[in-house]
């Protein structure tokens, strides 16, 4: 059987995931901070890993104990993160370290962790949550979009290095998905401008964020995630969830000076 790592597995996409993996077949751990939140997918039969992606003894120790008790891992899916918003100036610098430990140190350490397995089996896929947030912009999410970027970077110098040993690296790129990550995002943007030179853009980009109704629902993603990681040839790249490919379309085709005016043209509506 094969067995699966899921980070970020106690709520949205992760906990979708976790699931969607585990009644194709797969022998899933389920990792995150919070293990209490995860009773239910201990409940349906999912291994639960108690891991920060930012302390390194906490993914060593996940990784060894996948080996121990399964003997190998096929599927690493990358995917705890958060959303860290504000104006750069104010954005205090721990932060924005704390953004990269948490997006794309902690996502890099566990390549680290699980690709000396995955060489020795000969196979093994890799799959990295990105966000259409790594092709495009916005104000005050200049931190977050940097993760994203660098994500994706990392992710394409890695397809190349580890394709000859029948290792596979995927970048998945949501839209619009209905989890925690817009409140959190708008409470740290909130927070962090709301009262400062930058409020009113602040305010009009927590209006544009709270429009849950119309993101798409966890699953969109699970099961995207989960064709990637059964097919046999996974495309390099899979945009879905609400907006993705309209706004990575037009974020293609237009120069950016014309981005730029249709992104702040669209934001003057919510202020």
């Amino acid at each position: 059987m094969k067995v699966a790592l899921v980070t970020g597995a106690s709520a949205g996409i992760g906990e979708a995931t976790a699931l969607a993996l585990h009644e194709a077949g797969y022998t899933v751990y389920g990792a995150a901070r919070r293990v209490e939140r995860m009773a239910g997918l201990a409940e349906r039969g999912i291994k639960i890993l108690e891991m920060d992606v930012t302390d390194d003894a906490s993914m060593v120790a996940g990784v060894e104990r996948i080996i121990e008790e399964s003997g190998r891992i096929d599927v690493l899916v990358n995917n705890a993160g958060y959303g860290s918003y504000g104006a750069f100036e104010d954005v205090p610098l721990a932060e924005g370290k704390y953004q990269f430990e948490v997006n794309l140190f902690g996502l890099a350490r566990l390549v680290q962790l699980t690709t000396p397995h995955m060489r020795a089996q000969g196979s093994g896929r890799i799959v990295n949550i990105s966000s259409i947030g790594g092709k495009i912009y916005e104000p005050l999410g200049g931190w977050y979009h940097s993760t994203k970027f660098a994500v994706e970077g990392l992710s394409d110098s890695l397809r190349l290095e580890l394709k000859p040993f029948g290792i596979d690296v995927v970048v998945v790129e949501p839209g619009a998905i209905r989890t925690e990550w817009g409140g959190i995002a708008i409470e740290n943007l909130m927070k962090t401008s709301g009262d400062t030179a930058y409020a009113p853009q602040a305010k009009a980009l927590a209006k544009f964020f709270d429009q849950t109704a119309r993101a798409s629902h966890p699953k969109v993603i699970a099961d995207v995630i989960l064709k990637a990681v059964r097919a046999r040839r996974p495309k390099i790249r899979y945009a879905a969830g609400f907006g993705a490919k309209p706004i990575l379309f037009v974020r293609r085709v237009l120069p950016d000076r014309a981005f730029d005016a249709l992104f702040l043209g669209a934001l003057r509506r919510f202020t």
